[in-house]
């Protein structure tokens, strides 16, 4: 391999940066490794690919090969690769098998952070709006008073693993292509702690923590809607062995109102007023979430009209200002007449001349018999 291109070996470019090296070096042995393909011509390739990182990943031999030099200093150049020396990147390959490097880990920690919890919280449009304060009853884990979250009875404590000697992991040589190789795992009889709750807390049965129902205040900020929620950092569940909790999460379920329907910010309602108000105008006592005030029908106000009365909506969420009302105005035709009200629509009819309309069509709003005639002629 002296006149090998390590470069082109390891598929990368000559002015690679160390990490693009390492990260093709890595690709590679996963994909080569005897252990996975054990045919001849793969170890030979894994030779390869193990000299070439062993070259460049050296910043002094890397030098050395771009001038042309023997970056081994005329030892044999298949000394690093077969014979394991110290040059040998037996890190980077347990690293691209296992994703760590070939130290120890030790013994992982029996606190754990705790599970989030998530409750539903119901609320009328006016608390919505506005915002209140609540008392909510809460079923989560807290820390065990007994224990302080130790999860060993009074008197005792945790016994050290005999399986393991309190590493966490048992280790395990194998032979193969490379040598000799340890892998590691949890201790199964420890699970990977160290320590052994020989006698566990009476409260907690060992888990350093117990169910409780608590009661909290908490806050709802004005403008919230349905569907929205409310991170409370902290107010969670426990975690296991006394470790730090998770958080609350409060889900915003609003309940429809009587009146008024909510889109975003804005409240949609609908007022019926009879033809003649329509006509001659009035003014109308209309509800809002402020209470009742005064508003303006103008005169000839036709059915499904709008009439806004601007920032009379909910409060913006975590903003200034409000939202707006919106009034839809449906103009009501009377069913049922007498003499007396027949007779006076018939004079104001003759006078205004409408005793036989001829009826106005809107555009898409023509008659049956006409939208037939157009659908005949392709219109």
């Amino acid at each position: 391999m002296a006149n090998s291109d390590y470069y082109a070996t390891l598929g990368v470019r000559r002015d690679a940066s160390p990490e693009e090296i390492k990260k093709a070096y890595r690709r590679l042995a996963r994909e080569l490794h005897p252990d996975v393909n054990p045919d001849p011509a793969t170890q030979e390739r894994f030779k390869e690919i193990t000299q070439a990182y062993e070259v460049l990943s050296d910043a002094n031999k890397r030098q050395m090969y771009d001038l042309g030099a023997d970056p081994f200093g005329g030892a044999a150049a298949g000394q690093g690769a077969a014979g394991f020396g110290a040059g040998f990147p037996f890190s980077d390959i347990m690293d691209a098998f296992f994703g760590t490097a070939g130290g120890a880990r030790g013994p992982r920690s029996r606190a754990r952070r705790g599970r989030n919890a998530t409750i539903r919280v119901e609320l009328d449009l006016r608390e919505t709006a506005f915002g209140t304060t609540r008392e909510l009853v809460v079923d989560t884990a807290v820390l065990c008073e007994v224990c302080q979250g130790a999860g060993a009875a009074s008197g005792t404590h945790p016994d050290t693993c005999d399986m393991c000697n309190g590493r966490g992991e048992i280790s395990q040589v194998t032979r193969s292509f490379l040598g000799q190789v340890m892998t590691s795992r949890p201790c199964p009889q420890c699970g990977g702690f160290g320590t052994i709750i020989r006698h566990p807390c009476q409260e907690c049965s060992g888990d350093g923590r117990v169910r409780t129902r608590r009661t909290i205040k908490v806050r709802i900020p004005a403008g919230v809607e349905d569907g929205t929620h409310i991170q409370l950092a902290g107010e969670g569940e426990v975690g296991p062995g006394g470790g730090p909790p998770g958080d609350l999460f409060l889900e915003i379920v609003e309940r429809p109102h009587e009146i008024f329907e909510r889109r975003g910010d804005d409240l949609h309602c609908t007022v019926q007023i009879p033809m003649t108000a329509a006509a001659l105008g009035t003014n109308l006592a209309v509800e809002t979430l402020d209470g009742s005030e005064e508003v303006d029908v103008r005169p000839g106000t036709q059915s499904g009209q709008v009439i806004t009365m601007y920032g009379r909506g909910v409060q913006r969420l975590n903003e200034t200002g409000r939202g707006d009302l919106l009034i839809h105005v449906n103009v009501e035709t009377p069913l049922r007449l007498d003499e007396t009200q027949e007779g006076l629509l018939r004079e104001l009819a003759k006078l205004r001349g409408e005793e036989r309309p001829p009826g106005k069509f809107a555009p898409g709003q023509q008659g049956f018999f006409s939208r037939l005639r157009d659908a005949f002629n392709g219109r």
